[in-house]
């Protein structure tokens, strides 16, 4: 990750050491765990409309824009367990965010960022005064004088400060939605892989 081009939207949060095990490499990572929660998505999508069919190619498409299938699974887990054991999106995006006063948050979106490395995985978040995306994972960062550090990918655009939201796909696969996110100062950004495209387009446009 490059923390150094000078992105005025681009923000780091510093990971304590005792939080990074096992996040730089692949691990030892329960597969039965992983097996498990993709059956069981895979009988309530039995069970559903036609509706739910095209969520679920929605959220099997969310799984396979990650380079490891297996990562990404344990990230939508990981953040349904952190979700669950802090009381909600609104408490998750408070302690990760700067929240302004009388701001609430819209909506939360699954959802990975293109970056020069690849798409990362993470959370967009919608409230009445920004747009914001918070990586599931932090990452290795070294810093001008070589120091290991371990850091969030987090991107913070306040919603005066946006100039367009454009929706895209693969001209040779539909199926690949994207959503850009064009700043008035000229900036870009990339999100890819959502669970909702639609939901979270929708509420793109209307903020």
């Amino acid at each position: 990750m490059d923390y150094s081009n000078n992105n005025p939207y681009l923000q780091s949060a510093t990971v304590p050491p005792a939080t990074t095990n096992g996040y730089g490499t692949n691990g030892n990572r329960s597969m039965g765990k992983i097996r498990d929660a993709l059956n069981r998505c895979g009988k309530r999508v039995e069970l559903a409309t036609r509706k739910a069919e095209v969520y679920a190619d929605n959220f099997w498409h969310h799984f396979k824009v990650s380079p490891s299938l297996a990562d990404a699974a344990i990230a939508r887990i990981a953040q349904g367990t952190k979700v669950l054991a802090e009381g909600g999106h609104d408490k998750v995006f408070q302690q990760t965010f700067e929240v302004l006063p009388g701001e609430k948050l819209l909506n939360a979106y699954a959802c990975y960022i293109s970056t020069s490395t690849g798409p990362v995985i993470g959370t967009l978040y919608v409230s009445s005064k920004k747009v914001a995306f918070c990586s599931e994972y932090p990452f290795c960062y070294y810093s001008s004088t070589g120091q290991q550090q371990w850091m969030y990918y987090k991107v913070v655009v306040q919603l005066d400060r946006l100039r367009a939201v454009n929706p895209s796909s693969n001209r040779a696969n539909h199926s690949e939605k994207y959503i850009q996110i064009v700043t008035k100062d000229g900036h870009e950004f990339w999100f890819m892989g959502f669970i909702s495209y639609d939901k979270a387009l929708k509420q793109l446009c209307e903020a």
